[in-house]
């Protein structure tokens, strides 16, 4: 084997091992009788990176933010090119509060209590759906740990 094809099968293999490290892990979720598919952000790589770039989101699909621990988490949409909504969660999955938050802004989106998750969808999401405050999204024991 060249030296050269020996360096573009490197190449390859180091491409698609940091390909497979940005592959988040999806988990269904439902709010009422509304089903989401979410990408799990439960890596700090992950929850920095978030829907940054992103074009376009499916209706019913969103991004799950996982933390260590609850806290005042805040939110910013730096790099992000779609208006969201993001919903605060606390340990039950009970929503603390529900902000929107334009693209590619730096205003910070904050838990108004200690929250545990975020759950970031298409901007309007919760609103249309008549999720506020106090509702639950049920299969946040099936994310994984944060990391």
């Amino acid at each position: 084997m060249t030296k050269s094809v020996f360096a573009a099968l490197c190449g390859l293999a180091l491409s698609a091992s940091v390909a497979a490290q940005n592959v988040m892990p999806m988990l269904e979720l439902t709010a009422g009788f509304h089903r989401i598919e979410a990408e799990v952000a439960a890596t700090d790589q992950n929850r920095q990176r978030g829907l940054m770039q992103r074009r376009e989101m499916a209706a019913q699909h969103g991004m799950l933010f996982v933390f260590a621990q609850a806290n005042t988490h805040c939110m910013w949409m730096r790099n992000t090119l779609l208006p969201l909504s993001v919903a605060f969660l606390d340990e039950e999955g009970k929503i603390i509060n529900v902000e929107d938050m334009q693209p590619q802004t730096e205003d910070n989106h904050c838990a108004r209590r200690p929250a545990r998750f975020a759950l970031e969808m298409n901007l309007g999401w919760f609103a249309q759906r008549g999720l506020k405050a106090g509702s639950k999204v049920n299969g946040l024991d099936k994310a994984p740990r944060p990391q």
